[in-house]
């Protein structure tokens, strides 16, 4: 396992929900005896935050917010000369297909690439390392699948990366050897904020390939009742967040 990874993703449990607001509950607990009003203060405060984490309408909102207006990617006149994918995890241990292999969001990734593969004939790398210390990397994950199950071929595996300002600055290394700068960037669209300043900043011109926009059926009642998928959507768009903050204290 990374230390980088480790350390990056324990600071994380803490700042973002629910650990983050189960803290606050703790210490309004702690502080019940000597401080009662700032306790229970505290623990309104941690319930109500918990609640709003938890309502799809809220949770949802967030995340389009970060996506912006949803744009399908005009290939006549947005063109680049290579297509990067980046990595969104591992299914470990997958009973079906008798090893590790990729998760449902690196597959909602995968599929995207296919079809602009198909659609612009340019090349592909594929990006993500072992973060958690597994035998193969996301990226050797992501060139079977590309390569097996959706017949296109993959032309760079960077599979030394833990997050994605590594993805970027490796990918960047193997890229520029090949004469490439201006690549289509295909991740979740959430995530592309991030990912595009990563990869800009590490000397690409981006055009960006989101894909899986946040969509819903329609609003009722179930909008604004809490579930757990919400609260994961919730955590999602404050880890973006943070990072984006990180990013921009760190240029």
């Amino acid at each position: 396992m990374s230390l980088s990874w480790f350390f990056t993703n324990l600071i994380g449990a803490f700042l973002l929900p629910p650990l983050n607001l189960l803290l606050l509950c703790c210490i309004g607990l702690l502080l019940w005896h000597k401080r009662p009003r700032m306790a229970r203060m505290l623990i309104t405060a941690s319930l109500m935050l918990l609640w709003i984490c938890a309502t799809p309408y809220v949770a949802q909102s967030a995340l389009q917010s970060l996506e912006g207006e949803p744009v399908a990617l005009d290939i006549k006149t947005q063109k680049a000369d290579a297509i990067v994918v980046l990595g969104g995890g591992t299914y470990f241990h997958a009973p079906e297909y008798g090893a590790d292999t990729v998760s449902e969001a690196s597959l909602a990734r995968l599929r995207y690439a296919a079809k602009l593969q198909r659609e612009t004939g340019k090349p592909v790398l594929v990006t993500g390392g072992k973060p958690l210390g597994n035998e193969r990397s996301e990226a050797q994950q992501m060139k079977s699948v590309l390569e097996q199950e959706f017949k296109v071929p993959v032309q760079w595996t960077e599979d030394a990366s833990d997050n994605t300002l590594e993805n970027a600055r490796y990918s960047y290394r193997l890229l520029h050897e090949a004469g490439i700068k201006r690549i289509y960037l295909v991740t979740h669209a959430w995530h592309m904020p991030r990912s595009v300043m990563a990869f800009r900043a590490a000397g690409f011109e981006v055009v960006p390939a989101p894909t899986a926009y946040t969509t819903h059926y329609r609003t009722d009642i179930f909008s604004f009742l809490p579930g757990a998928g919400a609260l994961h959507d919730s955590r999602i768009f404050m880890h973006e967040m943070i990072g984006l903050l990180w990013y921009r204290l760190k240029s």
